[in-house]
């Protein structure tokens, strides 16, 4: 990705004594295994490099971390009544197999009465769900591809209303699962196709949008009233598909592998234009302390909502990683700053 510098997120003093936050996660390699599943069911999961970035984060603002494990962990702590004292809780799990799995924690927190750092249930959900998230986004105004949820068998109407070529992937998922070099489609034999793959590796409808050909954007919106944007950053396409990098390079790539190209330039007018529109969308979902807006351009560079993701990682490789690199800091210093302001948000931390 390649990005552009811009202004920090204000720093605030710990308080005394120190919080007790609860982290909920999903590890790499604990997704119980299940015979047919896709190759990468767990794609979204963390590696433990996260959660200790977290900790890290978390232990600079003097507050203490606890590991609780997975929304299955939280649920069994609550009902045996094991769960420890915490002050808030913070959800980085994304669950699996249904369209409300990355609200199964939050839900659990607000039940045991917890308060919660990101966004609440309802709007994890609504963001997960594309189709819904659309129409949310649309109606604040936000641009969108021509598209729609679709099923196997509806073929000749999505043809008719979209035309090709057509970009298919799965309606509730993020992390490009189950996209791949076979989702740009270009004719009837190849949505057909995709779209049976998508309701049978991961049991849902498919999101089918007439496919942009420009240059792809991640926004990362952070804090509250208001909230801001921080320097928007470009994806990089695979040269020859036009499909994002990160989505095509876990698959087995084709003689001469696979080609890496920046499509655009991020110009300020553009940068703003971005940063405006993400910050719209984050306040139409009634997101929360952070999340990520991803937009593409069109072929008159004109920039389109794709989705929205509230449970951005925190990888130290992923964007918060690159923003901090960008303004010469240690990961862990600028998401500590991001989680003091939503502890702010919360009246716990000053």
């Amino acid at each position: 990705m390649a990005g552009r510098d811009g202004g920090r997120v204000p720093r605030y003093a710990a308080p005394v004594p120190a919080l007790r936050i609860g982290l909920v996660y999903d590890l790499l390699g604990t997704h119980p295994p299940r015979p047919g599943a896709p190759p990468d069911l767990d794609a979204e999961y963390e590696p433990v490099e996260t959660v200790e970035l977290l900790e890290q984060a978390l232990g600079r603002l003097g507050h203490r971390p606890l590991r609780l494990g997975s929304a299955h962990d939280l649920l069994a702590a609550l009902g045996k009544g094991e769960l420890p004292p915490l002050d808030a809780g913070l959800s980085i799990a994304e669950g699996y197999g249904a369209r409300n799995r990355e609200s199964w924690a939050p839900v659990l927190f607000e039940m045991a009465g917890v308060p919660q750092l990101g966004s609440d249930a309802l709007a994890l959900s609504v963001c997960l769900d594309k189709q819904w998230a659309r129409r949310v986004v649309a109606a604040a105004g936000v641009p969108l591809a021509a598209g729609r949820a679709a099923h196997p068998g509806e073929e000749e109407n999505l043809i008719q209303d979209l035309g090709f070529p057509l970009f298919v992937k799965p309606l509730w998922e993020g992390t490009a699962k189950g996209i791949g070099p076979d989702s740009r489609v270009e004719d009837r034999a190849g949505l057909a196709a995709a779209l049976a793959r998508i309701e049978r590796d991961y049991g849902q409808p498919a999101l089918v949008e007439r496919f942009l050909p420009g240059a792809e954007y991640t926004v990362t919106l952070v804090g509250h009233a208001p909230p801001r944007a921080l320097p928007v950053l470009q994806r990089a396409l695979e040269a020859d598909t036009r499909i994002g990098l990160h989505a095509v390079e876990r698959h087995t790539a084709p003689a001469g592998g696979w080609r890496a190209c920046l499509a655009g330039d991020l110009d300020s007018d553009l940068e703003r234009e971005l940063a405006a529109l993400g910050l719209r969308a984050f306040e139409a979902l009634d997101c929360r302390d952070f999340a990520r807006a991803d937009f593409r351009l069109d072929a008159a560079g004109r920039p389109h909502f794709l989705e929205m993701n509230p449970l951005p990682t925190f990888a130290p490789d992923g964007s918060f990683g690159i923003l901090a690199e960008l303004e010469g800091r240690a990961p862990a210093a600028l998401v500590a700053d991001v989680l003091a302001e939503a502890l702010a948000r919360l009246d716990l931390h000053r």
